[in-house]
């Protein structure tokens, strides 16, 4: 995969910080943890070979990225036509709230294209997030939960 580096400024207490986006980072499984950690998403963070496994089957995954350090993902795996499940949209808690978790939605729903729907499953703190980024309610969807 080629890895496409834009960096946009972010405003960020009275300074303003570059922003790079990068579809397929190297992103190691310490990597994704310590987001994970500072994000304050609910991950396997201490299963580092469960990590491992879910940034090797993901097939798309852009990271966002201040002075070299990983501050938000997004991990999905999608045929790039009909169907994108977004299993992962992590920003690090001091970095939230200045639109990159919106940006790395946008950049994946450009990814996809408009003929691919785009789905996640959101945790029950993050439902009234969802809407101000543009996705929409599901009632129509069924799920067999994970064991541990």
């Amino acid at each position: 995969m080629n890895a496409i580096t834009i960096a946009v400024p972010v405003q960020r207490q009275n300074a303003i910080e570059s922003v790079s986006y990068v579809e397929a980072p190297a992103v190691s499984a310490r990597q994704l943890a310590e987001l994970f950690r500072s994000s304050g998403i609910r991950r396997p963070v201490d299963d580092l070979l469960r990590l491992e496994k879910m940034l090797e089957y993901a097939n798309l995954l852009i990271g966002a990225y201040v002075g070299g350090r990983l501050v938000g993902i997004a991990r999905a795996l999608t045929d790039f036509s009909y169907c994108c499940y977004l299993s992962d949209l992590a920003v690090a808690k001091e970095y939230q709230h200045y639109g990159i978790g919106r940006e790395l939605v946008e950049r994946v729903k450009r990814r996809v294209g408009d003929q691919s729907m785009l789905l996640l499953l959101s945790s029950p703190e993050a439902m009234g997030y969802y809407p101000k980024v543009g996705l929409e309610p599901v009632a129509n969807g069924w799920i067999i939960k994970r064991k541990g």
